[in-house]
């Protein structure tokens, strides 16, 4: 079942809907070292606050079928209400021009064009009636949406649900814009947006320095809920980490999970020399300089250098039109002057 598969990435969605409501959605990028103050102005590139929508605004050409990532096929007879369940789904939206459309966000939506809409859902916690109660005729969905029940009720209120596969890496960027540009009856803007994306991600790559891989270590972080997990093979940053031209160090050290709890022996066993977080986690444990006290991450090349790079949580591990300026600003950090060497 959907909701077995997607169990630990609903659990991991909703601490961080928690710690976005809690601390706000305005979020920095930057690499943090040195003193360890969360506060302080972040060095390397930054990720920008707003989607850069493409030239010119596409009309969609409904109605139209389309597949479903849960399986089914879906008809879209109509997106003048558009409600996407996560910020991810939203960038999208908005990027691809049809941004005044959408009537609701999702709590991870923290670009700036997005701010102003209500919060219906906050990571896996969909509120069926809050959903409904603004008629939207077009729900898009991650398969890690949920709860189930919430789904199925919009669903049986006769609103289309759209689901994509939840983004997994960089090879996910083309095919979500595809699947959410089609089902708006817009797809040459989406094979557009998808050109765009891939170019600009491929030209950062161009750029990274050649050389000895430094081993980066992705740090899933919620101080206020006592989570600390190391990620592994699926965790969703690998492509992110190779792409800068380093080597997953939790994946490298035999993690074959999405997420591990932190203890101070898989920490030595990954042996980062950087270490990869989410602004508000790095903040949640209080910057650096608490993020050093966690068991293992002082015994690190990272934790000894403090080489940290952190990059807003809404966009992370979005995979989609931002991610080019992503892989940017973890480049700069790891790379740069305030960067693992």
């Amino acid at each position: 079942m959907r909701r077995l598969r997607n169990r630990l990435a609903g659990a991991l969605l909703s601490v961080l809907a928690l710690s976005l409501t809690a601390t706000g959605c305005a979020g920095s990028s930057g690499a943090a070292s040195g003193a360890g103050d969360p506060t302080s102005s972040p060095a390397g590139a930054s990720v920008a606050n707003r989607v850069e929508p493409l030239a010119g605004r596409p009309e969609p050409r409904l109605p139209v079928t389309v597949p479903s990532a849960d399986g089914e096929r879906v008809t879209v007879r109509a997106a003048e209400r558009i409600v996407p369940l996560s910020g991810s789904l939203s960038e999208i939206v908005f990027t691809l021009g049809l941004g005044d459309r959408v009537v609701a966000r999702d709590v991870t939506a923290t670009f700036e064009q997005a701010a102003k809409l209500p919060v219906v859902t906050r990571g896996h916690d969909v509120s069926a009636e809050s959903v409904l109660s603004l008629k939207p005729d077009l729900v898009l969905a991650e398969t890690t949406s949920g709860p189930e029940e919430a789904v199925d009720q919009i669903r049986a209120a006769g609103v289309p649900v759209l689901f994509v596969e939840a983004a997994k890496g960089l090879d996910d960027v083309g095919p979500r814009i595809g699947a959410v540009a089609d089902a708006l009856g817009v797809p040459a803007a989406g094979k557009e947006l998808t050109r765009r994306s891939e170019q600009r991600i491929e030209a950062v790559r161009q750029d990274v320095p050649h050389g000895e891989k430094p081993r980066v270590a992705f740090l899933y972080l919620r101080g206020s809920a006592s989570v600390y997990l190391i990620g592994g093979k699926d965790s969703g940053a690998g492509s992110l980490i190779e792409a800068a031209g380093a080597v997953d160090a939790g994946a490298a050290s035999g993690l074959d999970k999405d997420f591990t709890a932190i203890t101070s022996e898989a920490l030595v066993k990954a042996a980062p020399d950087a270490i990869l977080v989410m602004s508000k986690g790095l903040e949640s444990v209080g910057g650096v300089d608490g993020l050093v006290k966690i068991p293992g991450v002082a015994q690190t090349p990272a934790g000894m250098d403090r080489r940290i790079v952190s990059v807003e949580d809404g966009v992370l591990l979005n995979y989609g039109p931002r991610t080019d300026q992503v892989l940017e600003s973890v480049v700069a950090q790891l790379y740069g002057e305030d960067g693992a060497k």
